[in-house]
């Protein structure tokens, strides 16, 4: 059998196994939830009509604010049969509750161990978790579940805490780092400043949430190229959110993050809602599949990503997500400049000087997008300040305001005990 005709066979089967699943959401979203009953009612929709993915169009897209605004009537189950109460991380607004019953935290690991899988990984690796597992963090719970379920063993150590993070390496001999990617250069400088060799530790992959490590075209971003020009590891490139319940994980070709088509039917959409083609950009639109407290139809993530569905060179027929462009709330327009976040972090990321930055966009009296970068104050000379406008200059041909604060007060800003993440980017 040829690789076309293998493909082809492949794509029929999860066709099918999703078009059965689809059915079945279908029918069990009519029969219990009050949100998705009032859209089937208001825009006259026969659930029995819609009997594959391609059908799935005549249903209206649900959003973030439709979440927000309505957020108990997703929910398809009484609160007595809640397992795992958790919320969105409330990047860009008020987080949002979402609820996991038994069924849902099982998802959760499956999900994860296959991630895992797609990562290299195995049940002989010991993964080090550098994130919380607290704060209502659906994430935190996932990789500890998805690590049991694969049969490796996992060191729950948390977020920051150089110190702890190398004593646990040199103690535990983990294999695998699961962490926020921009904090592998601090653990590096730690190392370095403490007489740690790194480079002879335990440590063979990374890997990468919450925070691109490639370029559109799958070459490292200057984080990626950073990392890697330091530490001979591995790094993959994982992208998830709360409300699907699920991630795209690179495999070792690193181009991409494969669909799990068992938990998700994936869109990827231009701005009119047609689905864009092979290698274009789009907003990422997820129907989630196997959910039982909170199934959602044709949700809009508001993440613009470049979409992959020929096959990959590992062997996987599944369709792959590029990295995170951006996302289509935080587009600043600047000086008439379009740039996205991942852009400013990517020249932040070049100099080697910056161990700390945030970004703040505010409003000027005009209602246009103001950028100004927070630095240490240590890097507050005329010659820094010289060499970073060019950069940002040649790079995004704009030049945003440079403040420079105490290493204390910008710990403090990004830093936030209540907050589950660095926060590189505010908006007043």
């Amino acid at each position: 059998m040829d690789l076309l005709e293998n493909y082809l066979n492949m794509t029929k089967e999860i066709l099918a196994s999703q078009s059965k699943k689809l059915e079945e959401i279908l029918d069990y979203l009519s029969t219990n939830s009050s949100y998705y009953k009032r859209v089937f009612e208001e825009n006259r929709i026969d659930i029995k009509e819609i009997k594959s993915p391609d059908d799935l169009s005549v249903i209206p897209f649900t959003t973030k604010d439709d979440l927000a605004l309505y957020n108990d009537d997703f929910l398809c189950v009484p609160k007595n049969k809640i397992a795992d109460f958790v919320t969105t991380s409330g990047t860009l607004s008020d987080p949002v509750a979402f609820y996991l019953t038994d069924k849902d935290v099982e998802r959760l690991a499956n999900n994860e161990a296959e991630a895992f899988r797609c990562a290299n990984g195995t049940e002989d690796d010991i993964y080090q978790l550098m994130t919380t597992i607290d704060r209502r963090f659906m994430a935190g719970l996932a990789y500890w579940m998805g690590a049991r379920k694969m049969g490796a063993g996992m060191i729950r150590v948390g977020p920051g805490a150089p110190f702890l993070q190398w004593e646990s390496i040199q103690r535990f001999s983990p294999t695998v780092l699961i962490a926020i990617p921009s904090f592998i250069p601090r653990l590096i400088e730690y190392a370095e400043a403490n007489g740690i060799d790194y480079k002879a530790s335990s440590v063979k992959s990374i890997l990468c949430i919450g925070e691109p490590i490639r370029n559109p075209d799958f070459t490292y971003n200057e984080l990626g190229k950073r990392i890697t020009s330091q530490w001979d590891v591995k790094l993959f490139s994982t992208y998830a959110s709360t409300e699907m319940g699920a991630a795209f994980t690179e495999c070792q070709e690193g181009k991409g993050g494969h669909l799990n088509p068992d938990l998700l039917i994936l869109e990827v959409v231009d701005e009119t809602g047609n689905v864009v083609g092979q290698g274009e950009m789009g907003e990422v639109v997820v129907t989630t599949l196997g959910v039982e407290g909170m199934p959602l139809l044709r949700y809009k993530t508001g993440d613009l990503c470049h979409v992959y569905y020929e096959p990959c060179a590992c062997g996987r027929f599944s369709t792959r997500l590029g990295p995170v462009v951006g996302r289509k709330q935080q587009m600043i327009k600047f000086k008439g400049t379009t740039i996205f976040p991942p852009a400013l972090f990517d020249v932040l990321d070049m100099v080697p000087e910056i161990e700390l930055y945030q970004v703040v966009v505010s409003k000027n009296e005009f209602g246009n997008d103001e950028i100004s970068i927070l630095l240490t104050m240590n890097l507050e000379t005329a010659l820094f300040k010289e060499k970073l406008h060019s950069l940002f200059k040649s790079r995004l041909r704009v030049t945003p305001a440079l403040q420079f604060i105490t290493a204390q007060e910008l710990n403090h800003r990004i830093f936030k005990q209540e907050k589950r993440k660095p926060e590189k980017l505010i908006y007043l």
